[in-house]
């Protein structure tokens, strides 16, 4: 006689919920300064391609930096550096708030705050993203992702009217929210620190780290760094939607910020512009509610190809409208079905990720599927002060078709199955 196991509940996870919060404060703040910095560039310089460019150079760092998370996350005790990576935020949204009170705020110093704050959560945010996996099991890690992304939904959704708020009172009250925010995520970082030591829980970064002694084995970032990479190019399940990502990535959010420029430009204020993102989030937010619906019962590589069709959809769209009413509602279209796709997307990588290689996994993936992502405000930037909106529109549209062709003839992720047959998939590729 058999038994069966009560399901996982996330809502009785302690340590998920504190993890929760935490993460969803750094999120809070990443999404107020993302809101705000764009922006804040363009009433300094009146310029989109300045603007363009200090977007960019924020990408660029935050990328790079990744890889070097990755390792960081893998080799030490990644709770830890959620709370080291919390306090440094507080310190450099500090700064911010002293820069916009002291009317400091020129092209120079967005610069470089933009570049230090995305250089931060390069080197950190992979630590938690990675903590995840020794909180949760994996028969509830769909449910997990499709809660994160409610959550990343909801943040969407107050981040662009708060930050327009905000940045009307002035710069200075969006570094204060940032501040205040990251010390909630430092506070609960080590409170879910002290619930690991009660637990008696050791993450795989710290284990690792402590098990290898140094006399027979010095620690070498490039190589650990190459097992990563060399690990998810042996998958063929996940190799093959890292370019259909990267285009994608490019696409769409060159559209969005192609959008947001030209709104500036046009004299819009700040809150008319943030319920753009508002429009999303709230999308978002009931995508995320039928995530836990569709993950069970339809296809990961489906929920994929479908996903990918409508932000196609919903960028060819975009070039056709001009009025910001009209803007949020096919902005809101677009993204009715990447919360499904990405928690089944996120699910079945964490499923099939050794604890061990996580974090340098992670950051492998994150830095391929979003390589081409600080080309997003370049190109809207140099797009609109060369060819005008429409015209960069269309070019972003036309990325974002070459990804669904891309992943319509890719037969790895045409193969990927539902929630339940995740960790059976993913075994038979882990001798490859």
């Amino acid at each position: 006689m058999t038994t069966r196991t009560a399901p996982h509940r996330l809502w009785r996870n302690t340590r998920y919920l504190t993890w929760l919060v935490s993460d969803t404060s750094k999120g809070l703040a990443a999404a107020l300064f993302g809101f705000a910095i764009p922006l804040l560039a363009l009433i300094v310089t009146n310029d989109p391609a300045q603007a363009g460019i200090i977007g960019g150079a924020g990408m660029i760092a935050r990328l790079l930096m990744t890889l070097a998370g990755g390792v960081l996350a893998d080799r030490h005790r990644r709770i830890a550096l959620m709370l080291l990576g919390s306090v440094i935020g507080i310190v450099l949204a500090g700064g911010f708030t002293l820069l916009a009170l002291g009317d400091a705020l020129t092209f120079g110093s967005l610069l470089v705050i933009d570049v230090l704050l995305a250089a931060r959560s390069g080197l950190f945010d992979v630590a938690g993203e990675s903590a995840i996996k020794e909180i949760v099991p994996d028969e509830a890690m769909g449910r997990a992702q499709a809660a994160n992304q409610g959550r990343d939904a909801a943040l969407q959704l107050a981040g662009g009217p708060l930050g327009g708020l905000l940045l009307g009172v002035g710069g200075w009250l969006v570094g204060v929210a940032m501040t205040l925010c990251h010390a909630i995520a430092a506070l609960t970082a080590w409170a879910l620190g002290r619930q690991a030591r009660r637990a008696g829980v050791v993450d795989e970064g710290a284990a690792q780290d402590d098990s290898a002694a140094p006399a027979a084995r010095k620690p070498n970032a490039w190589a650990e760094l190459r097992e990563g990479f060399r690990w998810l190019f042996s998958r063929p399940d996940l190799r093959g939607v890292l370019l259909i990502t990267t285009i994608i990535n490019l696409g769409f959010n060159a559209a969005i910020t192609t959008v947001i420029y030209a709104l500036q430009q046009e004299g819009y204020p700040e809150f008319v512009i943030g319920t753009l993102s508002a429009s999303i989030g709230a999308v978002m937010l009931v995508g995320a509610a039928c995530a836990p619906m569709l993950v069970p019962r339809i296809r990961a590589g489906v929920l994929t190809i479908a996903g990918l069709a409508v932000v196609a959809g919903g960028a060819v769209a975009l070039s056709t409208v001009a009025e910001p009413w009209a803007i949020a509602l096919v902005l809101g279209a677009s993204v009715l079905l990447l919360p499904s796709l990405n928690a089944a997307m996120l699910g079945y990588f964490m499923v099939a990720t050794p604890s061990a290689l996580l974090g340098r996994a992670n950051s492998a993936a994150g830095v391929l599927a979003m390589g081409a992502m600080p080309l997003a405000p370049l190109v809207a930037g140099f797009g609109l002060a060369w060819i005008g909106r429409e015209g960069t529109l269309l070019i972003c549209a036309a990325l974002c078709l070459v990804s669904v062709i891309l992943a319509v003839g890719n037969r790895a992720l045409r193969a990927l199955p539902v929630e339940s047959g995740w960790a059976t998939h993913a075994e038979q590729f882990e001798s490859a």
